[in-house]
């Protein structure tokens, strides 16, 4: 039994439950846009392989069967914890563009100016710039925090037994440098100039401590809300 008064972290259920309605969301609304985020060099050859409708079958398939097979194994959904990941994850996504620039400008000392996030695709409706947010977090959350950064942080003290901290640190800044490179990959990809790249690696490094400490939801949510930031009210 956990001490009294020790907050307990939310089950992997409750953090995959809070973000399948955005996943679902997303996924219709690419069924009727052609929308791209930083994962596409994953899904693309799946789609062709299987064709986008089947696709998405098998992605929202399989993301209920994982909600299954973590219930079945006793976890629980906190509908509870909704308001506190939408709460956070708007003052997130409102502070994190203003600290990057500030850390760029005053602390390293270089220029934070990013490509347009439009870049090769021209002017985009609103509807269009609200899903490619909102798959941009569901997507690239699941593939570089959970995967890649949860993922080989557990991989790291699993097979090469290191310290959970040593493998932390190493997971965080591997997976924020993919994240970073691969939005210049392709023929919508930014241009690669330093401080694009430097911006978004620690923009990486920001939403994997988020995921590490506050849990998956709020990353998603955080980097949803501050593309939306971004994209839309900018």
């Amino acid at each position: 039994m956990p001490p009294r008064g020790k907050k307990q972290p939310a089950s992997l259920l409750t953090e995959l439950a809070l973000v399948f309605p955005l996943l679902v969301v997303y996924e219709i609304g690419a069924a009727f846009s052609d929308l791209r985020n930083g994962v596409d060099f994953l899904t693309g050859p799946l789609v062709r392989a299987l064709g986008f409708v089947w696709f998405e079958v098998a992605l929202i398939g399989a993301f209920i069967a994982l909600l299954a097979f973590l219930r079945s194994r006793g976890q629980t959904v906190d509908t509870r914890r909704l308001l506190p990941v939408l709460l956070e994850s708007a003052i997130f996504a409102l502070s994190m563009g203003t600290f990057i620039v500030f850390l760029m400008t005053d602390i390293l000392h270089v220029d934070p100016r990013l490509a347009l996030p439009r870049l090769g695709l021209g002017k985009l409706a609103l509807g269009d710039e609200i899903l490619m947010s909102v798959g941009a977090g569901v997507h690239e959350e699941l593939v570089f925090r959970l995967g890649l950064c949860g993922g080989g942080a557990y991989l790291l003290q699993r097979f090469l037994e290191w310290t959970p901290l040593r493998a932390t640190i190493v997971a965080i800044v591997v997976s924020s440098i993919v994240f970073s490179a691969v939005h210049h990959v392709g023929p919508y990809g930014d241009p690669l100039r330093p401080g694009v790249f430097l911006y978004r690696v620690l923009a990486g490094i920001f939403f994997a401590l988020l995921y590490r400490y506050r849990g998956l939801a709020v990353a998603v949510y955080s980097h949803a809300l501050y593309d939306i930031h971004v994209m839309v009210f900018r």
